[in-house]
């Protein structure tokens, strides 16, 4: 049952397509060959369901592209160099093509055509392999989230974007942005969701749609404590629904630690149990307060992309924010010749997951080992220390670095005792909206919870 088969079936039926508008496509060019310009951003070769079609399509693709006279002879020449016909049948054929069609005014209509067909015809062969991956057995969530995949994928190659004068987005996007973000009842919608965190909000303008933003640190240094205390501030303070997936740690252990945070109780009395009466109190106070904001918490392991797609878009309500702890015990949803290679499909598949859902993707990532050796506290991390790939700095739109002087620090060192243990720095890296530089935090570590050093001195 493949798509090249002339009149391939499915339960008995003939897959739709239409041999006269493709032919006509073909025609108009052929007639007309500036034309093809009206169809290049919405059709494909693969759209054509004839196969000599399709090849034609191709031939007449590349000579375009390559600034190449197109007209009766120059093509004909072209299919019998690449052995798809004979003088005799090539001429046959292309005349048939030029005499299909009288003008080619309708090729956009023809193209639109081809598309609805090939979309029809995409759904019927997802349907099938749906119903052969069901009907195999296995796992059925695997094979939902591969289903939901399969339509997402079909819905998303429907999307054709052209290009806009400038005097459009102008009047009817720029200038109607500034007037919602003028405007204080709508302000929210159109701004950066705010961190909790002052300092980097003026600097990134908050976590803002569509950004890809990764959190590099050395393990130890703080960065899923960082990532959990902006998905607190993200769902209390500002009521926005927020999906945490978590590849090492379990929920329980990142509940247990935001509730340490919003408690003020130490980490170490949440694992023993040893509770006064009074942090049993706090504890229910804080739990009270936490059950209500919209944050949810997933610990599948070696997870996907389309993994997480799939869990997003089944998620009501649909989530404002995504976290990811952390990148390297993430997997690839296709076979790669290397890790390198794995992650830069990983990295540019967050990217477009960011940019599809119109939402900020926050993952967090680790540094190589090499920055302990670069001195211990005069060593800041850099872009070139993200472990693993290029790919990383290359598809983030903003790359933050948690750091503690203390952490390469020798404890039993005179100079490392001098250190303030609380001294901590969030340093903007890459930013795509604006300007870098270092956001000074006050770290607790008995809570794991950073604060900017503002909010610390007033609360104390």
């Amino acid at each position: 049952m493949a798509n090249d088969t002339f009149l391939s079936e499915f339960e008995g039926k003939s897959l739709p397509f239409s041999n006269e508008a493709e032919q006509s496509v073909l025609g108009s060019v052929l007639i007309d060959p500036p034309s093809i310009n009206l169809v290049l951003d919405r059709l494909r070769a693969e759209y054509f369901y004839i196969p000599q079609n399709r090849k034609v399509f191709e031939v007449l693709t590349r000579m375009s592209m390559q600034n190449e006279n197109i007209d009766f002879v120059t093509v004909l020449e072209k299919l019998k160099q690449e052995n798809l016909y004979d003088d005799a049948g090539g001429k046959a054929y292309l005349s048939a093509l030029v005499t299909c069609v009288p003008t080619s005014a309708n090729i956009g209509t023809y193209a639109d055509i081809i598309r609805e067909r090939f979309y029809m015809r995409s759904l019927i062969t997802s349907s099938r392999d749906i119903i052969e991956k069901a009907s195999d057995g296995g796992d059925a969530s695997k094979i939902i989230d591969y289903a939901e995949q399969r339509i997402f994928e079909i819905r998303q190659g429907r999307e054709v974007s052209g290009l806009t004068h400038i005097n459009d987005i102008i009047v009817n996007e720029t200038f109607d942005r500034l007037a919602k973000i003028s405007n204080e009842e709508t302000r929210k919608d159109y701004i950066g969701i705010p961190s909790g965190f002052s300092g980097l909000d003026k600097i990134t303008t908050g976590l803002n749609k569509s950004d890809l933003i990764i959190i590099g640190a050395r393990p130890g240094m703080g960065k899923t404590a960082f990532a959990l205390n902006l998905a607190r501030n993200v769902a209390v303070n500002e009521n926005k629904t927020v999906a945490f997936f978590s590849l090492e740690m379990s929920r329980d252990q990142l509940v247990q630690r935001v509730l340490s945070s919003e408690a003020m109780i130490q980490s170490t009395k949440m694992r023993t149990g040893e509770l006064s009466t009074d942090e049993w109190a706090r504890l229910a106070d804080a739990g009270n307060k936490l059950a209500k904001a919209p944050l949810y918490f997933d610990e599948s392991p070696g997870i996907t992309v389309p993994e997480i797609k799939a869990k997003l878009r089944r998620m009501n309500p649909r989530p404002d924010i995504v976290f990811i702890d952390y990148l390297g015990l993430m997997q690839s949803a296709t076979k790669k010749e290397n890790r390198v290679q794995e992650i830069s499909d990983i990295t540019r598949n967050l990217k477009i997951l960011a940019k599809d859902l119109k939402i900020p993707v926050v993952v967090c990532a680790q540094l190589n080992r090499e920055t302990e050796g670069k001195g211990k506290k005069s060593h800041k991390p850099q872009l070139s220390d993200l472990r693993e790939s290029g790919s990383i700095e290359q598809d983030a739109d903003i790359v933050l670095f948690m750091y503690r002087d203390l952490y390469y620090g020798d404890p039993g060192d005179a100079e490392a005792q001098q250190i303030d243990k609380s001294k901590a720095e969030c340093i903007v890296a890459k930013n795509r909206h604006g300007g870098i530089d270092s956001v000074p935090l006050h770290w607790d570590g008995d809570f794991t919870r950073f604060s900017t050093v503002e909010i610390y001195r007033n609360d104390y």
